[in-house]
C-alpha cells in the first residue's frame, strides 16, 4: 500500500520557498522568492489536511480546487496539478505571486486555525504553473471553430486579459483596446518587478496575441476613437479600464514640486526596467536616488512605493499612515518585507501640510484611535498640539484611486454609475443598463484585488457567450 502523501502538518512545519536577505533585495527588482524545488513542494503540498470543508477554496475569489492540486503535487501529478489550477483561474501563475495569501486561501487554512501554520499555497500555485511553462505544458489558445461576433474590451489588466482568453478559447473575435504602449494594465506598470516580473506578465499577453486576440496599443477611448465606434464596431463591448485617479493631499503646500503621484512614480520605474527611455526619471523628478523619501498611505500601493524607492538607492523611507499596523488594509506580508529592507513605519501619523517648494518637509500630525466609524475600523482623530516635521525631497502620495469619470470622458451621459463614480454593473455578469455592454474588475468594484478583476472577467465573459448564443438562437428563427 503507498505512503500516505497527505496530512503532513502534524510532523513537518510550513516552509516557504528561500527568501533572499534584504541587502541582495535592496540591490535589484527581481522577486525576492526562490522556486520551490521538486522535493520541497511536494513536502509542502502534502501538509494539506484534505480538511472536509475547505475554507481556502471558500475564501478564494475564484473558488480554486485547491485542496485537489494540493494533493495531485503531493503524489508528483504535477502537470494534473496544474492542469486542474488553470480550470479555474486563467493566470494562476500570476496570483500565486501577487494574491495576498495571508487574507484569502492562507488566512483560512483549517490547520492554521489549529497552531500548526498554513499550507503555503501560493508558493505552491507559482511552481506549479512556471514548471508547466518550463515543460510546455500551456497549451496555446486554439480554438475548435471560429465564431462571427466580435467583442471589444476597453483596458488590457486582469479583469480584461481573463475575459479575452475566455472569449478567444471560445472562438469569438477579441479586439483589446489599452490607452498605454504595452498591455497588462498596473501588472505591467504599477506592479514591481520584485512581486512580479514583467516576462510573466508579457508572456501570457503573447500567448493571447498568438491565439488571435488583437490589441490596438496606444488608444485612448474617448480621444482616438469614441465609445460609440467600438461599440458600432462589436457585437459586445466589456469595459475593463480599472481605476485610476489618484485620490490628493491637502493641505498648504501640498502642491510643491516633490509631491508625486504614486502611479507616476511606480511607472517610471517599471518603465526604466523595461530599458525605456524616461526623462522624468533621469532628470530625478521620480526617482528616489539619494534622496529622503516619504510614502503616505497604507495600502499595497503604499508598500510598493516604499519598497521601490529602497531599491532606486534612496537615503531614507519613511511610510505615514493614520492608523495603526493592526489597521493597516495593506499585506501584512508587505509590511514586514518592507520592514526588513530598512522601511521605516510611522503609525497613527497623517500630513498636514508641506514645506518648501521644491518640497523640503513634511508636517505630520499624530494622532489616536478614536471611536469605530461606519466599517467598524476605529477613526484617527488628531492629538492636540502633536505636531512635528519630517524631512523629505521626496512625497509620494499613495492614498489610493477613484474612477475617471467615464460618461464625461466618453460622452456617454446615459451611462449609469454609482455615487462612487465606478460603473452599475451586475456582480455576477458585468451587464450594465446598455444593451451589449459589461463591465468588470476595479471600474465596477473600486479599487481591488488582481484575482477579484480575474473572476469578474471570467464570468462577463460567460454571460457574453451565453447572451451572443442566445441572439443567434433568435436570428435563426
Amino acid at each position: 500500500m503507498a505512503k500516505q502523501p497527505m496530512l503532513k502538518f502534524v510532523s513537518i512545519g510550513r516552509d516557504m520557498p528561500e527568501k533572499r536577505t534584504a541587502e541582495a533585495r535592496r540591490q535589484d527588482f527581481h522577486e525576492i522568492y526562490a522556486e520551490f524545488a521538486d522535493a520541497k513542494a511536494k513536502e509542502q503540498a502534502g501538509r494539506c489536511s484534505q480538511c472536509g470543508v475547505p475554507y481556502c477554496q471558500t475564501h478564494c475569489p475564484l473558488h480554486n480546487n485547491i485542496p485537489d492540486w494540493l494533493r495531485l503535487t503531493a503524489e508528483g501529478r504535477l502537470k494534473e496539478a496544474y492542469e486542474l489550477s488553470q480550470l479555474t483561474n486563467t493566470f494562476p501563475e500570476i496570483c500565486g505571486r501577487i494574491c495576498p495569501q495571508d487574507r484569502l486561501c492562507e488566512g483560512n487554512c483549517v490547520i492554521e486555525q489549529a497552531g500548526h501554520g498554513t499550507v503555503t499555497i501560493g508558493a505552491v500555485e507559482k511552481y506549479i504553473t512556471d514548471t508547466a511553462w518550463e515543460e510546455g505544458w500551456v497549451e496555446p489558445i486554439a480554438p475548435k471553430a471560429e465564431r462571427v461576433e466580435s467583442v471589444g474590451i476597453i483596458g488590457s489588466g486582469p479583469g480584461g486579459l481573463a475575459a479575452a482568453d475566455v472569449l478567444r478559447r471560445a472562438g469569438v473575435q477579441v479586439t483589446v483596446y489599452e490607452r498605454c504602449d504595452r498591455a497588462g494594465g498596473l501588472m505591467t506598470y504599477g506592479i514591481p518587478g520584485f512581486k512580479l516580473e514583467k516576462d510573466v506578465v508579457m508572456r501570457r499577453v503573447e500567448q493571447l496575441e498568438q491565439g488571435g486576440a488583437e490589441f490596438v496599443l496606444n488608444c485612448e477611448v474617448g480621444t482616438d476613437i469614441s465609445f460609440d465606434e467600438i461599440r458600432n464596431k462589436h457585437n459586445a463591448v466589456l469595459i475593463a479600464t480599472g481605476v485610476y485617479k489618484s485620490r490628493d493631499l491637502d493641505g498648504p503646500g501640498a502642491g510643491a514640486q516633490g509631491i508625486v503621484r504614486a502611479i507616476d512614480y511606480l511607472t517610471a520605474s517599471n518603465r526604466v526596467g523595461f530599458g525605456d527611455s524616461v526623462p522624468e526619471f533621469d532628470s530625478g523628478e521620480l526617482n528616489a536616488e539619494g534622496k529622503q523619501v516619504v510614502v503616505v498611505g497604507g495600502g499595497d500601493t503604499a508598500m510598493d512605493c516604499v519598497r521601490t524607492a529602497v531599491r532606486q538607492g534612496a537615503k531614507s523611507v519613511i511610510c505615514l499612515y493614520r492608523r495603526d499596523h493592526d489597521n493597516m488594509p495593506g499585506s501584512q506580508r508587505e509590511v514586514a518585507n518592507a520592514e526588513e529592507e530598512g522601511v521605516v513605519f510611522e503609525w497613527l501619523s497623517a500630513p498636514v501640510g508641506f514645506a518648501g517648494d521644491p518640497v523640503n518637509a513634511v508636517r505630520v500630525q499624530k494622532m489616536r484611535l478614536g471611536a469605530p466609524d461606519a466599517t467598524g475600523r476605529q477613526s484617527p482623530e488628531p492629538i492636540e498640539g502633536a505636531v512635528e516635521d519630517a524631512p523629505a525631497d521626496l512625497v509620494i502620495k499613495a492614498l489610493g484611486f477613484e474612477p475617471e469619470d467615464l460618461p464625461t470622458i466618453w460622452n456617454q451621459k446615459e451611462f449609469e454609475v454609482t455615487r462612487w463614480g465606478t460603473v452599475k454593473a451586475e456582480f455576477t455578469t458585468g451587464r450594465t443598463a446598455l444593451d451589449g455592454v459589461y463591465a468588470v474588475g476595479d471600474i465596477v468594484r473600486g479599487a481591488s484585488l488582481v484575482v477579484w478583476a480575474i473572476r469578474d472577467g471570467r464570468d462577463a465573459a460567460a454571460a457574453i457567450l451565453d447572451d451572443l448564443s442566445l441572439a443567434q438562437a433568435i436570428a435563426a428563427e
